[in-house]
């Protein structure tokens, strides 16, 4: 929303696919997940997941609103596909006695890992940011011929003070959105690095239906 100069309006437009992604796959989830191997349901939903965050990770200032609805759809209907199923896997092997502390240590143990996992982002974020800033601005010298007329227009200049003010602010905006990208590529690599551990995930286990009393 800050680098693209979106509205709030706007930006909420932009985050409607994603719910509707994730609703429309949580509606479809619910009509044949007995029929349907649940582990097959999160696979699809991670390679969604990992298709959208690729093309996240060439996101830049000068896209157009496509790629962020066409990404946010895909991302929201994976996420979908993921939430019911995780859900079943996780609680399915519970006694009834205990399936309400259950329930609350896997809403604990999510709220953890989500704040962790933001937390890493936000750091990484900040960082690539400081990184790639400086990596920028050391292209930006007076001996460098494209930080000159005719390459570097106004209201960019190396002499006037409002110049290079707002050099550096395109710089950071630039850096900015590199940073972003990076934080897209590292939430690719862990959604990729977690497909493996499917094959050590069992199915939900199925309790037995009470025999029939006799006559």
């Amino acid at each position: 929303q800050v680098l693209l100069n979106y509205p709030v309006f706007d930006a909420g437009w932009m985050m409607a696919p994603r719910g509707f992604g994730t609703m429309l796959a949580m509606f479809i989830v619910a009509r044949v997940i007995n029929r349907v191997d649940n582990r097959l349901f999160i696979l699809v939903g991670f390679l969604l997941t990992a298709a959208s965050l690729w093309q996240m990770t060439g996101y830049s200032l000068y896209m157009g609103s496509g790629p962020i609805l066409w990404a946010g759809f895909a991302q929201g209907f994976g996420l979908g596909c993921t939430f019911v199923p995780l859900n079943l896997l996780a609680l399915s092997g519970l006694p009834h006695h205990i399936l309400t502390q259950g329930t609350a240590l896997r809403a604990l143990m999510r709220m953890l890992g989500g704040s962790i996992g933001i937390a890493i982002l936000e750091t990484e974020l900040s960082q690539s940011t400081q990184i790639v800033h400086s990596r920028l601005m050391e292209h930006l010298r007076p001996d460098n011929p494209l930080a000159q007329a005719p390459y570097l227009t106004a209201p960019f200049s190396l002499t006037d003070p409002s110049g290079i003010a707002a050099l550096n602010h395109e710089v950071t905006r630039q850096a900015a959105m590199i940073a972003y990208n990076d934080d897209f590529a590292l939430m690719l690599i862990v959604i990729l690095a977690s497909l493996p551990l499917l094959l050590l995930v069992r199915g939900p286990r199925r309790r037995p239906l009470p025999a029939a009393a006799d006559d």
